[in-house]
């Protein structure tokens, strides 16, 4: 995954470095060309100034652009770098994010949630081809907490391992809405660095960084 980010910084300097070359090339050409004009100008008709010297102008400003996309692509380059190494100082912790899904993994699945005001909820659980395997409804109070799925599904069955959606519909007891925001948990496995910006992966989850709201040490099974 290292590979395509190196690969598009390498392409961005090739770019970089074959436009700066460019540029100077033709500005020697330009110079070269002018100072013939001057040596072989006819002295009872000199030649305008002023067209040489907007192109002067011109070439200045395409020189200092070109050097300020160089160190605007080191400052950016040196980001990436952080956000890299930031992201992978995540592996193997137990983070906390913004989102509605999570893994049923050995009849085992939890979300977040929390409430702004004690409501009447209605939970609904999807699979990943959107098909409701698990409702139920009752009355939550205010604040933080926790809803454990152990896989039973409505039906009385028992759903497969895998990624589950959850929905949260919220009323109080005037049946005014409630906002009620999820999260999910889950060790980090893994880092996706194909992309713009890093990604966490949590199960089969891919996590953007700025959705995590806690990260805390995985606890370790004591070995038997």
């Amino acid at each position: 995954m290292t590979t395509a980010v190196s690969s598009a910084t390498s392409t961005a300097s090739s770019t970089l470095a074959s436009s700066t070359a460019s540029i100077a090339g033709n500005f020697d050409t330009f110079l070269s060309l002018l100072t013939t004009q001057l040596k072989n100008q006819d002295p009872m008709s000199p030649m305008d100034t002023n067209q040489f010297t907007s192109q002067l102008v011109q070439f200045s400003s395409v020189e200092q652009q070109l050097q300020t996309n160089t160190y605007l692509q080191g400052m950016m380059q040196a980001s990436q770098n952080s956000n890299n190494s930031s992201a992978v100082s995540y592996m193997g912790k137990t983070v906390t994010a913004s989102g509605v899904t999570s893994d049923l993994t050995n009849g085992q699945a939890t979300w977040n949630f929390n409430l702004p005001s004690a409501a009447n909820v209605a939970v609904t659980i999807k699979d990943s081809t959107g098909s409701t395997v698990f409702s139920e409804s009752g009355a939550m109070p205010q604040g933080a907490g926790a809803f454990n799925w152990n896989g039973k599904t409505s039906a009385g069955g028992t759903a497969p391992d895998g990624t589950y959606t959850i929905s949260i519909a919220a009323q109080d007891s005037n049946g005014g809405f409630v906002a009620a925001s999820t999260q999910t948990s889950g060790v980090v496995t893994g880092v996706d660095l194909s992309g713009a910006t890093p990604k966490l992966l949590v199960g089969s989850a891919s996590v953007a960084l700025g959705d995590i709201t806690s990260v805390r040490t995985t606890p370790t099974t004591p070995a038997s």
